[in-house]
């Protein structure tokens, strides 16, 4: 065997090359998605926990929320024996979007990147904590307490003994007792946090509430209970629960507030199912759609069913070099069974050093596979022993199956025929692998397909469609920072003067004051406004904007005019999108009439009720990922609202050294808090990380594929130059030219990648159409796409091609007809 790879090595290194990278193609897909599999796992009775889900039915839409009304769970806790325990997590900071908790530990103040929550005294009882301190059952019973992670009890005291008993301060306000400290949460979970804070005793929190979302619940099924029938009887909750309570928050009966297609529905959704499977949307971290990992598995699977074939391929290509050996030992008396298992030892053996050759690619390439993905995998994962005995009885199982074709083609010459030089491809044999040939272009040809669509559609939503204008843009978030209480109680707001000193910096080109830049869903709910006029009542999200917000964007007014700071009484003034003007239903929307159920957009006295009028109508933008369709905006004037960010644009040249003064205002305002920050356009692409993932993924795994198809193709081109070899010298002795004999050895091949292409075109239209349904707003996948695609395929294929061709048209016919 080795004599044979060593005289044949050009086609041995082909085929040790193909093979080795489709199985580590295999490895580096399958180390990605384990990875993916693996979240939430850790929780030991994560079999039994489920997130409560919500549905806010619209007349005329649905939004879907992992946050709910805090008093939910607690219903159903109290009218279901199945539930053994209900925990709610409040997020008090998120830590994104350049944000992050101020957490004081005496004179030091640290920005916390990790979320900080507040979470019920009963949080450990369902989740599974590994104390290094403390008890989780005991440590937030009481009110004012907080459970650190490891890291930042290190970073915050040196060392987790020293944290125990001592106080940290998180934003100024809340003062909290350190009285546990537990490991750092693992990387592969649904939500991560750095504190802790008991809301024990808070009695804001602890008020009924079956409107507002405001907490994710997480509910703790007893072993025999059912999760699909308890939640084909959630709808009782909303029955015995929410039902009396819409009067007072919206302003109607609760059978009027369904009949005008308003509405809640709840659902289940297991903890280990929250990252590929969620589809809401203020999930605590990216979630990653199992499409994904289906998409991934199939291309893993395939590019290997591809390296397989080429193994089939290339070997019987050499079948003409091995013939006469076969027919000597036919001879000579070995039997078709031995012949059968000896071939099949070399392919199991052949198999089994590309493996070890794919570990060796897997390991070089698991750097890149964690810069595409923006994971942090590990090849060590690869080195278990049990892992590595499954890759290589995989190897085994590969080799069987690439090498049993060939090993019964080579084994079923007959010797007389051979050792005569006079026998002939089997018509079958030639039938299976022009098949082969086909199946493996029509593959490549669906991945350059799904790779130009996906590609279209990122372009599409990251182009300049989205409405908005956000280059050039910083947002300064958390800017309610600079509003200080001293200790007599008195309020210092220092951010009109930050905005006034900002604006005055070189470099600044202009500066908004709002409650939210696009792309950072600050708010999933909304308000609950009415309009005067035709006593419509809808639930939508409002921002607080001023006067610079429009122009600051680039957003374009549909008609009226935007606020202005020359007219006093734009404080209850406000503008819709003209999502809301349909929404509400206005004919004549500027002038228009509100009134806001919110307390807080009321006056104090809670007896009367503040008019708010249509001042202007703003051309719809995408303020979310164009996976959603654009929700009812209505803005109002953060004068009157308030407001926590500000955005600011900034001029292209010395852009570092101007944000660098601006940090230096920020401090100048507000020592004690770090200077954060985020870039617009960053935020906006950060919506489609899982997009931007698939897009890379897809551009390098259908290379990937299309490389190892043309070494099939390759290997099939050389079989057939070399069965025909002798009717090509003939022909030329006849007078064929060089190009006859390229066109003789190539149409045929040709023809098999343009019927592959004929199958592609339908399967890869069906599964990108599907894909783009995630996207409210998406590309068409014209006729066009699938021209490029086959003709990219042709023109693969004849390059693939020439190169054996070319060699059989030049060759000397001499060479070839001697013998005869």
């Amino acid at each position: 065997m080795i004599r044979g790879l060593v005289k044949r090595k050009a086609f041995t290194l082909i085929n040790l090359i193909g093979l080795a990278a489709g199985m580590a193609i295999c490895l580096l897909l399958t180390l990605y998605i384990q990875n993916e599999l693996g979240y939430d796992l850790y929780q030991e009775r994560g079999d039994h926990i489920y997130r409560l889900d919500s549905e806010r039915k619209y007349p005329d839409r649905s939004a879907f929320f992992s946050s709910i009304p805090r008093s939910i769970g607690q219903a159903v806790r109290k009218e279901f024996p199945e539930v053994l325990e209900s925990t709610r997590i409040f997020v008090f900071d998120d830590g994104q979007n350049g944000r992050g908790a101020m957490v004081a530990v005496g004179e030091k103040v640290f920005t916390e990147k990790k979320a900080v929550l507040m979470v019920d005294s009963n949080f450990f009882s369902v989740f599974t904590g590994h104390f290094l301190q403390g008890d989780g059952n005991s440590a937030l019973q009481h009110p004012g307490t907080a459970i650190l992670n490891e890291s930042s009890a290190k970073r915050y005291f040196g060392s987790v003994e020293n944290a125990m008993g001592k106080e940290l301060i998180v934003d100024d306000f809340s003062h909290c007792l350190i009285t546990g400290v537990c490991k750092d949460w693992p990387e592969k979970s649904h939500f991560q946090f750095s504190v802790l804070i008991s809301r024990s005793g808070m009695d804001s929190i602890n008020q009924p509430d079956y409107v507002y979302f405001t907490t994710r619940t997480y509910l703790l099924l007893n072993k025999n209970a059912s999760a699909p029938a308890l939640e084909a009887k959630l709808p009782l909750i909303v029955d015995k629960y929410v039902a009396g309570t819409i009067p007072g928050a919206f302003g109607e009966s609760y059978s009027q507030f369904v009949a005008e297609g308003n509405g809640y529905h709840y659902s289940l959704q297991p903890l280990r199912k929250i990252h590929l499977y969620s589809e809401v949307e203020d999930d605590f971290r990216p979630v990653v759609s199992i499409r994904i990992i289906l998409w991934l598995g199939a291309i893993g699977a395939f590019i290997l069913f591809l390296a397989c074939v080429n193994f089939i391929n290339l070997s019987t290509a050499l079948s003409t070099e091995r013939a006469r050996e076969v027919g000597i030992r036919r001879t000579f008396g070995s039997r078709k069974g031995e012949l059968v298992w000896q071939f099949l030892s070399e392919s199991v053996l052949f198999s089994m050093v590309s493996m070890l050759l794919a570990l060796v690619l897997a390991y070089l390439f698991t750097p890149l596979l964690n810069k595409v993905s923006g994971n942090e995998l590990s090849f060590y994962y690869f080195l278990h022993p049990g892992r590595l005995l499954v890759v290589f009885g995989f190897s085994v199982l590969v080799g069987l199956a690439a090498g049993l074709y060939p090993s019964l083609v080579l084994s079923s010459f007959e010797p007389m025929l051979v050792l005569k030089g006079r026998f002939k491809s089997n018509p079958r044999g030639i039938a299976l692998r022009n098949g082969l040939v086909i199946f493996q272009f029509a593959i490549s040809v669906i991945l350059i397909i799904c790779t130009i669509v996906v590609n279209k559609q990122m372009q599409f939503v990251l182009g300049d469609q989205l409405g908005f204008k956000r280059d050039h843009i910083i947002n300064v978030e958390g800017t309610r920072q600079l509003v200080n209480r001293n200790n007599k109680g008195e309020v210092t707001d220092n951010r009109q003067a930050f905005v006034d000193e900002v604006s005055k910096i070189a470099g600044v080109e202009d500066i908004t004051e709002c409650g939210e830049l696009p792309g950072s869903n600050e708010s999933a709910g909304g308000n609950t406004w009415v309009a005067i006029d035709n006593n419509v009542s809808r639930t939508d999200k409002y921002i607080p904007v001023d006067d610079k917000y429009t122009d600051l964007l680039g957003l374009q007014l549909k008609e009226g005019r935007s606020f202005s700071r020359a007219f006093t009484t734009d404080s209850f003034s406000i503008m819709l999108n003209e999502s809301a003007v349909e929404d509400f239903g206005l004919k004549k929307p500027i002038g228009t009439r509100f009134i806001c159920k919110e307390p807080w957009m009321n006056p104090a006295d809670g007896k009367s009720q503040f008019i708010y009028t249509v001042i202007g109508v703003v051309k719809n933008y995408h303020f979310q990922s164009l996976r959603k369709k654009i929700r009812p905006l209505i803005f109002t004037n953060s004068n009157q609202t308030g407001w926590g960010s500000a955005g600011i644009r900034i001029k292209g040249d010395h852009f570092k050294s101007v944000v660098a003064e601006i940090g230096d205002t920020w401090k100048r305002f507000d020592p004690k808090h770090d200077f954060r920050f985020s870039f617009l356009d960053r935020t906006v692409a950060d919506q489609y990380k899982a997009e931007e993932t698939e897009q890379k993924i897809f551009t390098i795994f259908s290379l990937l594929a299309i490389l190892i198809a043309c070494v099939g193709l390759f290997g099939l081109v050389a079989y057939s130059t070399i069965q025909r070899s002798k009717e090509i010298s003939i022909r030329k002795v006849l007078g064929a030219s060089s190009g006859d004999i390229i066109l003789i050895l190539s149409r045929d091949f040709l023809g098999l990648v343009m019927i592959a292409s004929m199958i592609a075109f339908p399967l890869a239209w069906w599964g990108m159409h599907k894909w783009l349904q995630d996207f409210s707003y998406r590309v068409n996948i014209t006729w066009w796409v699938f021209g490029q695609a086959g003709t990219a395929a042709v023109l693969i294929a004849f390059a693939t091609i020439s190169f054996q061709a070319i060699k059989a048209a030049i060759a000397n016919p001499v060479k070839n007809l001697k013998a005869e």
